[in-house]
C-alpha cells in the first residue's frame, strides 16, 4: 500500500491518510477483511507520529470502515448499515451542492462530475 502524505497541505495529516485508505478501499486497492499496517509499521513507512496514525484508524473505525482487533491491528471490515451511510452522504452532498451553486457549476456538469469519479471506483 502505497500512502502519501502532503506535509505543505492544510488539511491534516490524520485526514490524509483516512482518505488515502477510503480512496484504497473504493477502488478495490484495499480489500474487506486485509490488515492495515500496524500503527508503527504505517507511521514508519510514512514518516509520521504514531499518534497520528492512530487517530486515523480511530476516524475508520467511527465510520465504519475497519475493526481493530487486539491481535490482528486494523482489519478492513465495511459497514453494512447502507442507509445511514446515505443519509451521511446526503447531509456532506447537501453543503457541496450548494457550494457549488454559490459558483455557477450546473447540474449537468455536477452529474458530469460525479460519473467521471465514478468510473474510478468498482460501485
Amino acid at each position: 500500500m502505497v500512502i502519501k502524505i502532503d506535509f505543505n497541505s492544510d488539511e491534516a495529516i490524520y485526514m490524509q491518510l483516512r482518505n488515502q485508505i477510503v480512496i484504497g478501499i473504493a477502488t478495490a486497492r484495499i480489500q474487506e477483511g486485509d490488515v492495515l499496517p500496524s500503527v508503527r509499521q504505517m507511521a514508519e513507512q510514512i514518516g509520521i507520529n504514531m499518534h497520528t496514525v492512530n487517530k486515523a484508524y480511530s476516524v475508520l473505525r467511527q465510520e465504519g470502515l475497519v475493526t481493530i482487533d487486539r491481535r490482528k491491528g486494523a482489519v478492513v471490515a465495511i459497514d453494512v448499515d447502507k442507509i445511514e451511510a446515505l443519509e451521511e452522504l446526503k447531509e456532506q452532498m447537501l453543503i457541496l451542492l450548494a457550494k457549488s451553486s454559490c459558483k455557477n457549476i450546473t447540474r449537468e456538469e455536477v452529474h458530469q462530475l460525479i460519473d467521471e469519479i465514478y468510473e474510478e471506483y468498482r460501485i
